[in-house]
């Protein structure tokens, strides 16, 4: 349990809600999609300077490229934006992770740019909860402690990175490493719509089929050719038929290949993204892929290779969760906020934080619903609640840090 009278050092946030929109507002009308990076270097810009009263020492990181397939088939690697970080009282303990996301799923030519009211409680806007909303309520939650006779009694690091929205490949490195020196980690994802937060997340993963054949002209010489678009339709359709279990998906996303009608083409490539609800099923279902892979290889001319892995692993309960999922549901009943809890299909950093060994829960952010689309909302009469709710979580871990 949390000792109440840790509330009298939240209860100033209840007069920040016009400086949380404004600074929300002010994030959100700045494009930061994944691949901006112009427009990611300036929303990192605004963080830190936002970020520098509480202290602690930032520092800036170039993360690794993003590595893919194009479309000729040929291994590529591309420039990410820098993450972000904050390190403050690096040698007391406990020390707590606090993560959230910069980027955002729409891009510098996006139509949706811009925030507008849908209601008064109801704000549309590009990244709204998914996931700056996130940021304006860690940053007050940090300000709560910081400034609480508390302050001093743990460790904290936050990390902003660029590239969640495409599974975080370039920050993994870092988010291992800051896992494995850390207690306790907080990600600011939004609250699922009704309001609960996540318990378990299914783990993701992004795969690449490249298939050659032999290219001829269809009129002169069609039986001697090897159709590569028809290889990957019927590899994909056996991937298509692995679906059943609910509890894991492979979803063909997209398929190209060929040029000229009256050439047969000798280049398909497809891409799956699969779920999974545990890790077996995700050594299961890389199995059966490569099972189709070789039986598609055994065709006449016909070449396939298999590319990419799961980018999050699932996020199954690991020792130490359920110590955090308590103590949050104690720091809601002191601010009126009841905690319930529910398993998502979606995955995020947390997932990375878990297969790393670091319990966290990673849906802390404000209430809203419709991310990844252009009406996004937040729930404005939820953004001081749940600063309130992640700030006690501090300064309980402070309070019995400091009673130790």
């Amino acid at each position: 349990m949390i000792d109440s009278s840790l509330t009298a050092h939240v209860r100033w946030l209840d007069s920040c809600r016009d400086e949380m929109l404004e600074l929300l507002i002010r994030l959100c009308d700045t494009n930061s999609g994944t691949r901006n990076l112009a427009g990611l270097a300036a929303v990192r810009q605004m963080l830190a300077q936002t970020f520098q009263p509480l202290g602690g020492e930032q520092s800036v990181h170039d993360i690794d490229p993003l590595e893919s397939v194009d479309d000729a088939g040929n291994l590529v690697c591309e420039p990410l934006g820098q993450l972000l970080q904050i390190i403050k009282y690096p040698d007391r303990r406990p020390r707590v992770i606090l993560c959230i996301h910069m980027d955002t799923v729409y891009s510098a030519a996006s139509t949706f740019q811009k925030c507008s009211w849908i209601d008064p409680n109801r704000l549309n806007g590009p990244g709204v909860i998914d996931a700056k909303g996130g940021l304006v309520v860690m940053l007050f939650a940090l300000r709560a402690l910081e400034q609480s006779p508390l302050a001093g009694k743990i460790g904290w690091q936050v990390i902003i990175n660029p590239d969640e929205e495409i599974g975080s490949p370039g920050s993994n490195r870092l988010i291992r490493q800051a896992a494995a020196a850390a207690d306790w980690g907080l990600l600011f994802e939004p609250t699922l719509p009704n309001g609960s937060l996540v318990s378990t997340r299914k783990g993701t993963g992004n795969f690449v089929f490249v298939v050659r054949g032999k290219s001829v002209h269809s009129g002169r010489d069609f039986e001697n050719g090897r159709n590569a678009v028809v290889a990957l339709c019927r590899l994909m359709t056996g991937i298509h038929h692995l679906n059943g279990d609910p509890d894991v998906t492979l979803n063909v996303g997209r398929v190209s290949g060929g040029e000229a009608l009256n050439v047969v083409p000798d280049l398909a490539i497809g891409r799956v993204n699969v779920r999974v609800r545990t890790q077996q099923q995700g050594l299961q279902v890389v199995e059966r892929l490569q099972q189709l892979v070789r039986q598609a290889s055994t065709e006449d001319g016909i070449r396939v290779e298999m590319r990419g892995d799961f980018t999050s692993p699932p996020k199954e309960l690991i020792p130490g969760t359920e110590i955090l999922q308590r103590r949050i549901e104690s720091a809601g009943e002191l601010v009126g906020l009841p905690v319930t809890w529910q398993p998502s299909g979606g995955a995020s950093d947390g997932n990375k934080f878990a297969a790393a060994g670091l319990p966290n829960i990673d849906s802390l952010g404000p209430g809203g619903a419709e991310i990844h689309s252009h009406n996004e909302f937040l729930q404005v009469d939820t953004l001081v609640p749940r600063a309130q709710l992640a700030a006690l979580v501090l300064l309980s871990m402070a309070d019995h840090a400091g009673r130790s």
